[in-house]
C-alpha cells in the first residue's frame, strides 16, 4: 500500500532487529492513542560509475522491492503478535529516506525510527538521517532506543521531559504530558541550570551569584512554565527536578530510570541558525530509552 493514512503512527523499516523493535513500540504507541500504524520501508537504486543494461537496472529495483516486502511483512508479523487486531498497513517506496521520511510527516501524528539501522537507514544514529529527520519533520519524532543495543524499549517508568523556558520546551512538555497520561505513568520536567550561563547568555558577574538563590529563581521559573500544563492535567502527577549541570548528561542518567524522553527541537543557548539543539543530537545518539524530539510549532498552549 503506497497511498498516505492522515494521523497515523509511522515506523520506518529496514530489515534490522532495531526496526522491528521500533514498529512494536510504534504499535504500542498507535494502541494508546487509537490511531492505525503504517511500516513504510525506503529503498533507492545504489549508486552506479558506469552504465548499466536497462534490464539489470529493472531486475536491482525488483529485486529492492521484493526484498522490502519481505522486510514489512517480517515488521507487520511481529506488531501484530503484540497488537492484535490492530490497523496496520505497509508501504515499500523508492525514494531519499529522509525525503521520504519527511514527506510523511506531513500527513502522520508521529513518525518512529529504531535507534540503529541497515540498508537506506544505515548509520542511522552516528549518521545524518534521524538527526535530518527530526530537524525537518512536521510531527513529532521518536527514536526508540533500549538500555543496551539488543534490549527492546523499556515499558515502565516515569516520562521526563527537558524544560528550559524556551517555545521547544514548552511544545515538549505538551507532548509529554499525552504521553505520560495515555501511559498512566508521572511526569518529571527536568532544568538544569550553571552559574555561567542564564537563558543561554553569559551571567554578568558569574562569580558573584548565589548558587543556592539561582537554583530557587530558576525552580521558580520551572514552576511558572509547568503551572499551565497542570492546569490541563489535573490527574497527572508532575514532578520537578532542578538541578545544576548540563542537561545531556542529567537527562542521560534520569533516563536509565525512564520509559520515555521527551525534548524540544532546540533550546536556549542553541546557535542561531541550527536546526536541531546539541542536547537533542546526543539523546538520540545516546538516550537509555526512546525519545522524542518535538517542534514547537507541533503543539498548543496548555495556558
Amino acid at each position: 500500500m503506497s497511498g498516505f493514512t492522515d494521523g497515523a503512527i509511522v515506523a520506518g523499516i529496514d530489515g534490522s532487529s532495531s526496526a522491528v523493535q521500533a514498529a512494536v513500540w510504534a504499535g504500542a504507541e498507535a494502541r494508546h492513542r487509537g490511531r492505525p500504524l503504517r511500516l513504510v520501508q525506503i529503498y533507492a537504486l545504489p549508486p552506479v560509475k558506469a552504465p548499466v543494461a536497462f534490464g539489470t537496472h529493472e531486475q536491482v529495483r525488483a529485486g529492492l522491492a521484493e526484498r522490502a516486502e519481505g522486510w514489512l511483512a517480517e515488521a507487520r508479523d511481529a506488531v501484530l503478535a503484540e497488537h492484535a487486531g490492530l490497523d496496520v498497513t505497509t508501504a515499500a517506496r523508492e525514494w531519499s529516506p529522509v525525503t521520504a521520511l519527511v514527506q510523511e510527516s506531513q500527513h502522520a501524528e508521529l513518525i518512529v525510527l529504531g535507534s540503529r539501522g541497515l540498508g537506506g537507514f544505515t548509520g542511522l544514529l552516528v549518521g545524518s538521517t534521524a538527526v535530518a529527520v527530526a530537524a525537518h519533520a512536521h510531527c513529532p519524532i521518536v527514536v526508540a532506543r533500549g538500555r543496551t543495543l539488543h534490549d527492546a524499549p523499556p515499558d515502565a517508568g516515569p516520562v521526563l521531559v527537558g524544560a528550559d523556558g524556551s517555545p521547544d520546551s514548552e511544545a515538549a512538555i505538551a507532548f509529554a504530558c499525552e504521553e505520560a497520561r495515555l501511559r498512566g505513568t508521572g511526569l518529571i520536567a527536568v532544568h538544569t541550570w550553571s552559574d555561567v550561563l542564564a537563558d543561554g547568555m553569559l551571567r554578568a558577574h558569574p562569580l558573584q551569584e548565589d548558587p543556592a538563590k539561582i537554583a530557587a529563581e530558576e525552580r521558580v521559573k520551572l514552576a511558572e512554565q509547568v503551572v499551565g500544563w497542570q492546569r490541563k492535567y489535573p490527574d497527572l502527577v508532575i514532578e520537578l527536578e532542578v538541578t545544576r549541570g548540563r542537561p545531556v548528561q542529567t537527562l542521560l542518567e534520569r533516563g536509565e530510570h525512564a520509559q520515555l524522553i521527551v525534548v524540544g527541537c532546540r533550546g536556549r543557548g542553541g546557535f542561531t541558525g541550527m536546526l536541531l539543539g546539541s542536547t537533542s543530537q546526543a539523546l538520540i545518539a545516546h538516550s537509555p530509552c526512546p525519545v522524542a524530539v518535538v517542534r514547537p510549532q507541533q503543539t498548543g498552549s496548555g495556558t
